[in-house]
């Protein structure tokens, strides 16, 4: 007994406490218990690897969450628990007091670095004897068993400030049971499931791991605060970025030079289906630009997620969904002075004598004005041939600005609220009453002037364009919470 109480004490001096600068938190336990879905959703980090196979997580990995290049705090993604029986017998075979016990595992990590049987063990203890905090997860969703108590006990050695989180990977509720046990050996014990949690359960969270220790709770609360403003600057981006594909969209125009008597059908139909092709290509970057402001960098690689399969920015189906209707639009195009009087009466009647190219008349559009058959005129311009070209833009389709808006803000909506956690296939399940919560007569009213500006083709005047991306923020603010 004695001799082993010599070997422990010969480590004191390793023990490698550390003062770090901001706070750390190990995350660990079983293997398979939602530990990396966690730390992915704690950092806001989607590069994190996630995998249903035990196991897949052998080194610890730090995730540190950083805002304007200051780290407000760092995860650690660590392996699960393997020989956790061996590892107590090992410990428990000194017999120390209690303030001696975090030099005891200590010494196990030191005695057992090189020993492959121990890799996980060491890989999920070192970054706690250092000076990490200890987050130790579990699945509520599986009823409560002896054999966790092992690794509860190997942290309670360590000596390190602890709190539990009970996960649920499936249906079932087992919380209660977990509670009463976790609470026996974690100071805090709090429910958070990585897959749904909001902005206010990860400030929640936050709020827990403040209180592990008396020295983290400036800094945490600090990085809450920090971290509620870098949401509002995320919401800002993203209302400038969907301002400017709005304006880039409508006031966009194409040009194809011809060199023949007199442009061919040919010609017609090329200019049309480039002017289409860049008008995606204008959606398809600010979408990914948009991921990447919500930290969804590797949303395409691993989750087929918002690509509109199936749902083309042309097609039918974004026109119902995103666009106004046969009476919105009547109703903006009179809002904007280009229908007035019997016009208005006749059209809100039904009269059809007035749809089609009637309507597109009086409001100055296209006679496709309910959809994509004609989205502006193509115009033959340039005096002599090997000069001449066909124009097409700006936009005169009025339904147009509202469809991509519309698609663009439920595209920053999904984003925004995809956990980066999640990894699976999202499938977007169409809402057909969405417009009606973003898109209301007084913000259709406002965006309708903007619009009819971007379609004229005229420059901006200062501060123009920021005050449409005010509004868009306004309405990204209502829908996402932020």
């Amino acid at each position: 007994m004695g001799e082993q109480t010599l070997t422990v004490a010969k480590y004191k001096s390793v023990v490698k406490k550390m003062t770090p600068t901001h706070p750390k938190f190990a995350v660990v336990g079983h293997p398979n218990k939602g530990k990396s879905s966690i730390v992915s959703a704690l950092a806001l980090d989607d590069s994190v690897q996630i995998s249903d196979t035990p196991g897949t997580t052998t080194k610890r990995r730090s995730f540190p969450l950083s805002v304007d290049g200051k780290v407000l705090y760092e995860l650690f993604d660590t392996p699960g628990f393997q020989r956790a029986r061996r590892v107590i017998a090992w410990l428990e075979k000194h017999d120390v007091p209690a303030h001696k016990k975090p030099e005891v595992v200590q010494a196990f990590i030191n005695e057992h670095k090189e020993d492959e049987r121990f890799n996980d063990e060491i890989e999920l203890l070192e970054p706690i004897m250092e000076g990490a905090g200890i987050i130790y997860v579990v699945d509520g969703s599986q009823p409560y068993g002896e054999e966790y108590e092992t690794e509860m006990e190997i942290l309670r050695w360590t000596g390190q400030p602890s709190m539990a989180l009970i996960n649920h990977i499936d249906n079932t509720d087992y919380s209660e049971e977990w509670k009463i046990a976790l609470e026996q050996y974690f100071r805090m014990v709090r429910t958070y499931n990585p897959m749904k949690a909001t902005l206010e359960d990860h400030e929640s969270i936050l709020e827990s791991m403040a209180q592990l220790k008396e020295e983290w709770i400036t800094p945490v609360k600090a990085s809450i605060n920090l971290l509620k403003q870098y949401k509002g600057q995320m919401l800002e981006r993203s209302a400038l970025l969907l301002a400017r594909l709005v304006y880039d969209s409508v006031s966009m125009v194409e040009k194809l030079y011809f060199y023949t008597q007199e442009a061919n059908d040919e010609d017609k139909e090329k200019i049309e289906h480039n002017y289409k092709e860049h008008l995606r290509e204008l959606e398809i970057t600010a979408q990914k630009s948009i991921e990447e402001v919500w930290n969804h960098g590797h949303l395409k690689k691993e989750q087929n997620v918002l690509t509109f399969e199936g749902m083309d920015l042309f097609s039918e189906e974004s026109a119902s969904v995103f666009g106004l209707t046969r009476k919105e639009l009547i109703i903006t195009a009179a809002t904007s002075g280009a229908v007035t009087g019997a016009g208005i009466d006749l059209l809100l009647a039904g009269h059809t004598l007035l749809l089609g190219g009637a309507l597109g008349a009086l409001v100055g559009g296209t006679g496709a004005y309910f959809g994509f058959n004609e989205l502006s005129e193509i115009k033959v311009l340039g005096q002599s041939m090997g000069k001449r070209y066909l124009e097409v833009g700006p936009m005169e389709n009025r339904n147009f600005p509202y469809i991509l808006l519309g698609r663009a803000i439920y595209h920053t909506m999904k984003v925004a609220q995809i956990s980066h956690a999640k990894r699976e296939v999202f499938e977007i399940e169409m809402d057909q009453s969405f417009k009606e919560r973003w898109l209301d007569e007084s913000s259709r009213n406002a965006l309708e002037k903007f619009h009819k500006k971007f379609r004229s083709g005229k420059a901006l005047a200062t501060g123009e364009l920021k005050e449409y991306e005010e509004i868009i923020k306004k309405i990204l603010k209502h829908l996402i919470d932020v």
